[in-house]
């Protein structure tokens, strides 16, 4: 089993923060086993990354090579090189996918910072 390390993009590490700060404001102790849940999940790719699946609304346009962790409510989406295992972005499931991706579209701005 190859084991690859597991990077957060930058935009991905804001997503993480921005999930963490709105739970936060109701309660810090949820806060931080959200924190702790989903680092943990992430780091478990470093063995075992090709286990999640190809992300179903990207598979239906032919796009394979980005895939999905479902942290229920979320989903942590990344893509897996030789070397490493890149987290490009943390949505709330409950959200259309479609429209996440349109938001960063529209204000890029946001999310170059």
């Amino acid at each position: 089993m190859k084991r690859r390390r597991v990077v957060w993009a930058e935009v991905a590490s804001r997503d993480l923060d921005g999930i963490v700060s709105y739970i936060a404001i109701d309660s810090p102790k949820a806060a931080l086993d959200t924190l702790d849940r989903l680092e943990a999940r992430a780091k478990t790719l470093a063995t075992m990354a090709a286990r999640g699946r190809v992300v179903p609304e990207l598979a239906r346009l032919h796009i394979r090579e980005y895939r999905e962790l479902v942290v229920a409510p979320y989903r942590l989406v990344y893509r897996i090189t030789p070397v490493e295992m890149l987290v490009l972005a943390l949505f709330d499931g409950r959200r259309n996918l479609e429209d996440a991706f349109l938001d960063r579209l529209i204000c890029p701005s946001e999310n170059e910072e």
